[in-house]
């Protein structure tokens, strides 16, 4: 018989098309209480890790590090995602005041602490991808709300472009900075700017993809990076052609392709999906979760394609239905 494959070993023969023993798989997740200090989040992310065998990690930080170096001031409610407690826009020209952050300082250089530590801990067996969002998303953070930013980039787009242009360069130096702390790649997210209920195909071509074109060409030595399209009826369809390994995205979710579909349309690009998330992960019983994990991995066949859900699952997921998927997935 042969030997089973490595978690490396698997994960880089997928993304190559190569035969594999079986498909990859991870899950991820918040832990809020973990997630404010470099320590208690590498902790959380090894920890996970080690109690589920996951083939790569996402790495899972607290969603607001992004742009806390621009004055976005945050609540913790413990368990509990957190609230913002401040945000420094208000005015379009509000964004003439960004400037360019430093990678290896405030969250920046505690998220870079972090992958150091897992990087560490992990030992070179597992790969782990650091999450980015995309410039857009980061910029809108900043503003009170996404109508209100959304409003700024259509009237006052001279404005706001001046932040993209300072998020972008200073997440060009980020992203270098994760692959030289031993991230192998970025889970490079659009949160819910790639989505046709927010932005239009054109605006999405116009305020966000010569950003992201910027930041993954900075990552492009990774050996493996993941777009994942977020939200119902996203564009995922108009972000094929970026130079990513593999693609991620909600194939349940509302005008969304399956993820047979995305397949197909992906060419020789791996996809990575079919596991139930949010609540059909979290209410469903483990024999229904294992007998729908076994139906993909039949219907998806094995080459490809890894599995993991559309997005991140609710913490309070009892742990036996995790179980269940990586159970169900071979590990």
């Amino acid at each position: 018989m042969t030997d089973p494959m490595s978690h490396r070993e698997r994960v880089l023969a997928c993304l190559a098309g190569q035969d594999i023993d079986r498909p990859p798989a991870s899950m991820w997740r918040h832990f809020y209480a973990e997630e404010t200090a470099a320590d208690t989040l590498a902790d959380a992310m090894l920890g996970f890790q080690g109690e589920y065998d996951w083939d790569f990690m996402k790495v899972n930080p607290r969603a607001s590090y992004h742009a806390e170096g621009w004055g976005l001031e945050m609540r913790y409610l413990g368990d509990s995602p957190p609230e913002p407690r401040a945000r420094p826009i208000r005015e379009p020209d509000d964004w003439t005041r960004l400037e360019p952050l430093r990678p290896d300082e405030g969250a920046l250089g505690e998220q870079l602490e972090a992958l150091e530590l897992i990087a560490n801990g992990l030992g070179g067996r597992v790969p782990f991808l650091m999450t980015v969002f995309t410039p857009l998303s980061i910029a809108s953070r900043l503003a009170p709300s996404e109508d209100v930013f959304a409003r700024h980039l259509r009237e006052r787009p001279d404005r706001v472009r001046h932040a993209l242009e300072v998020v972008t360069e200073t997440f060009v130096s980020f992203s270098q900075a994760c692959l030289e702390r031993g991230a192998s790649g970025l889970f490079y997210a659009t949160t819910s700017w790639a989505a046709t209920d927010r932005l239009t195909r054109e605006e999405y071509a116009e305020y966000a993809r010569p950003y992201d074109l910027r930041v993954l060409d900075a990552a492009s030595d990774a050996e493996f990076n993941l777009l994942h399209v977020c939200k119902d009826d996203n564009m995922l369809a108009d972000l094929l052609d970026y130079p990513v390994h593999a693609f991620n995205w909600d194939a349940r979710g509302r005008g969304n392709p399956s993820l047979a579909e995305g397949m197909a349309m992906a060419g020789t690009r791996a996809v990575v999906g079919g596991a139930p998330h949010k609540e059909d992960l979290a209410g469903a019983a483990p024999a229904d979760i294992a007998r729908e994990i076994r139906g993909v991995r039949a219907a998806m066949g094995g080459r490809g394609w890894m599995l993991g859900s559309g997005c991140t699952f609710p913490p309070q997921t009892p742990a036996e239905n995790v179980r269940a998927v990586a159970e169900a997935a071979g590990i």
